[in-house]
């Protein structure tokens, strides 16, 4: 992909084509501000770039029948979702519809040149499967802050020495097309807003509890980052006065008492104590113990696990009420591999936020797990990319 819109009202007519489909002239002239003349003049600009194709006449609508346009339908946009314990790389069509989508296991402490080198191995197995000979743009997350503009992780606590790696130059170079980078958790809010259970909202949250918690933050349909990118990040919110040590350096963080890695210690530390007999036969048959065996403990009924999973929604729920009070938003959305934790955690979360939040807030504000589970963080890096290659250059 060589051509970008020339102005904005062509970037807001690719962004229509993307989120709803082959559309027609007519259709399109009802959701732009633009004169019948100068919307015709737009779509043909556009169709003489090659970024949209004609489709057909439209259905009439009582006088000449219309044509449709659709975004040519050789676009691919590549998706790449970087969380602590696993990768995923997903194809997406130019509607932004999921065509190959692969996971693999991999520790982000790993470094950026092991990951990068997994990554790599996975898109090339995409493309061997037909669904792209090449890419028009990529969006890459990964589970730290990011420096938005020049796509570059900053101290990111769990990811060591991956501190000011050019993520977005490096890849764009291997895969030889335009690359943006964000926060995994903003791509998480992203994707459920394109295909999920946001699709309808402005305003949201989606806090993503996987090993680490963090928040993307949704005002006006567009993602806060913040000024240099940081906003969000609320798992490194105290909790706890002086409690305990969190990776980042300081104490009583929401991370060090709730999320993947705190649940699996704590259940490891239950087990051990004789807390919970079914948690201390998984540690002797596996030798260590995760978030999924938590739940899977929890499902069979164990007390102790369900505890674990209670208190760690209370917590996250404080923090949200919090952050529910300040910014009044329209829904909350919780995301992230924790989310297998399922209606336990998500009733613990609502229980405080209702508790701590005033009425005016909560009155109407549904707090839902996400739709899109593992596909949610593709999807919204395969958006990042097209928002940016659909803005004028």
């Amino acid at each position: 992909m060589t051509a970008r819109p020339a102005n904005p009202h062509q970037a807001r007519l690719l962004r229509l084509l993307r989120d709803g489909g082959p559309n027609s002239r007519a259709e399109l002239g009802d959701q732009v501000d633009l004169s019948r003349s100068k919307l015709a003049v737009e779509i043909d600009r556009l169709l003489e770039t090659g970024l949209v194709v004609a489709d057909g006449l439209a259905a009439s609508r009582g006088g000449r029948r219309s044509h449709n346009v659709r975004l040519t339908p050789q676009l691919r946009f590549l998706g790449v979702d970087i969380g602590a314990t696993s990768i995923d790389v997903a194809v997406t069509n130019p509607e932004l519809e999921i065509l190959g989508h692969l996971n693999q296991p991999m520790d982000v402490r790993e470094g950026p040149v092991a990951v990068f080198d997994q990554v790599l191995a996975m898109v090339a197995k995409l493309r061997d499967s037909g669904v792209a000979e090449g890419f028009d743009g990529a969006g890459i997350g990964v589970p730290g802050p990011v420096r938005f503009p020049e796509g570059v992780p900053v101290a990111p606590p769990i990811m060591p020495g991956w501190d000011g790696f050019p993520v977005r130059e490096a890849l764009s170079q291997e895969l030889g097309c335009p690359v943006m980078v964000d926060n995994d958790v903003n791509l998480i809010a992203m994707g459920e807003m394109q295909a999920g259970v946001a699709r309808s909202v402005r305003d949201f949250f989606c806090v993503k509890i996987g090993t680490g918690i963090g928040c993307g933050i949704v005002a006006g349909g567009e993602v806060h980052r913040g000024t240099t990118g940081s906003a969000g990040d609320i798992g490194h919110i105290q909790v706890e006065p002086e409690g305990r040590p969190c990776p980042c350096g300081n104490r009583g963080c929401l991370e060090a008492y709730f999320g993947g890695s705190a649940l699996a210690r704590d259940a490891e530390n239950a087990a051990r104590e004789g807390l919970s007999a079914e948690l201390a036969a998984r540690l002797e048959s596996a030798g260590r113990l995760t978030a999924e065996d938590v739940a899977a403990a929890a499902s069979a009924g164990d007390g102790t696990s369900l505890d674990l999973i209670r208190d760690g929604g209370a917590r996250v729920g404080q923090v949200i009420a919090g952050l529910v009070s300040f910014f009044n938003p329209g829904l909350v959305v919780i995301g992230g591999g924790v989310t297998g934790l399922g209606h336990t955690l998500l009733a613990s979360i609502r229980t405080q936020v209702y508790r701590q939040s005033l009425p005016l807030a909560t009155g109407n504000l549904p707090i839902v797990l996400g739709e899109l589970g593992p596909a949610a963080g593709v999807t919204g890096a395969a958006r990042l990319i097209s928002d940016h290659l659909f803005s004028p250059a």
